[in-house]
């Protein structure tokens, strides 16, 4: 994907109970695992929000938290299995504390999501169309006349070919692509305004891959809604997101606009995430550069700084990144970094030692 400055999203609204904070307000989250070799501190004091009409890009490798965050959202980790903590605001109300029927009422009216894998996430019995009639008939006091014409109109309005034939093909009849657009078609078929999209285009070619990311983002203008693209592609966030949060072993590493993470970054495991990153819109004067070592262990995460094992510049820090654990702290304009260096020393980094190289 081409690393291009994301377009603003027109924020007029469709609907008129539509607000201007933030629809999805998530606060201190903590989501951990009781397993016979230890507790896993899969998302370990995370806090974002993402407003209507916006994109919050979440990134960063496996293991990282990024698909448990999203899972936490939309209440579907198996009851007992999590010991979830924090606050979870969905227009005000706490998804944390609510009971398990409230939160299942709001999943696909007010939040959907796109799942990374449509053929596992599709009932493989059931015709793609009878999925979306079902998912939209449990929001809707609807006919199933009435809920097959709509199913039929969300996948010719998510560019699905012969919608009329097609809404009675099973999911392995569909392409990889088109299971993504039918996906789609089905999370947004009851118009939510919180979509989140779990790896979107992964396994796609980078033709669908472009269309899949077109298609989010105009249907995101239609709808005004509140849109998280958790991704490993920064080609992707370049693309889409208005803001990005950079997550590492279940922390935030570095969270700002996608100007300032791509322009300014501040944090050395965003210079790595950059550095390993193909560049198609102008020649690079070196080698990708891999980040070195490999992501921690969510039951034993290092002491201090987590990243610190994996950060060649850890030494300049004067022992802290060993020692202790860096809090986000706001550096302007709403740029946020968890690190011990000193600003004035990051943005040198930046500027003399990592920004010449991309």
């Amino acid at each position: 994907m081409t690393q291009t400055r994301p377009s603003m999203l027109d924020e007029s609204s469709s609907r008129p109970d539509a607000g201007t904070g933030p629809f999805l307000d998530v606060r201190d989250l903590q989501v951990h695992f009781p397993t016979d070799d230890g507790l896993v501190k899969s998302v370990d004091g995370l806090s974002f929000h993402v407003e209507r009409g916006k994109t919050l890009g979440i990134v960063g490798e496996s293991g990282s938290g990024k698909s448990v965050t999203s899972m936490s959202v939309m209440g579907l980790h198996k009851a007992g299995t999590a010991e979830i903590s924090g606050q979870i605001l969905l227009d005000g109300e706490n998804l944390v504390t609510a009971s398990p029927d409230a939160v299942r009422r709001l999943r696909g009216k007010r939040m959907a999501m796109i799942f990374q894998d449509p053929l596992s996430a599709m009932h493989p019995y059931y015709s793609v169309g009878n999925q979306i009639i079902e998912a939209y008939r449990i929001h809707n006091d609807v006919s199933k006349a009435a809920a097959r014409k709509h199913a039929i109109e969300m996948l010719d309005r998510v560019g699905i070919p012969e919608p009329d034939s097609r809404v009675d093909a099973y999911p392995h009849q569909y392409s990889g692509g088109m299971r993504q657009r039918a996906m789609i078609a089905m999370a947004l078929s009851c118009d939510p305004d919180l979509l989140i999209a779990d790896e979107p285009t992964t396994a796609l070619d980078v033709t669908v891959q472009a269309q899949i990311l077109d298609l989010i983002r105009d249907l995101q203008k239609e709808f005004n809604s509140a849109v998280i693209i958790i991704t490993h592609d920064l080609g992707v966030v370049a693309e889409l997101a208005d803001d990005i949060l950079v997550m590492y072993a279940g922390r935030a590493a570095e969270y700002g606009t996608a100007e300032q993470i791509f322009n300014e970054p501040e944090h050395p495991y965003t210079w790595g995430l950059l550095s390993s990153m193909p560049r198609f819109d102008r020649v690079r004067s070196e080698r990708l550069q891999p980040i070195p070592g490999s992501p921690p262990s969510l039951i034993n995460v290092p002491s201090g700084c987590a990243f610190h094992p994996r950060c060649v510049f850890s030494e300049r820090t004067g022992g802290l990144s060993e020692t202790v654990r860096p809090e986000l702290e706001d550096t302007g304009n709403g740029h946020k970094v968890a690190c011990h260096l000193p600003i004035l020393e990051r943005h040198r980094i930046w500027r003399d030692e990592i920004q010449p190289k991309l």
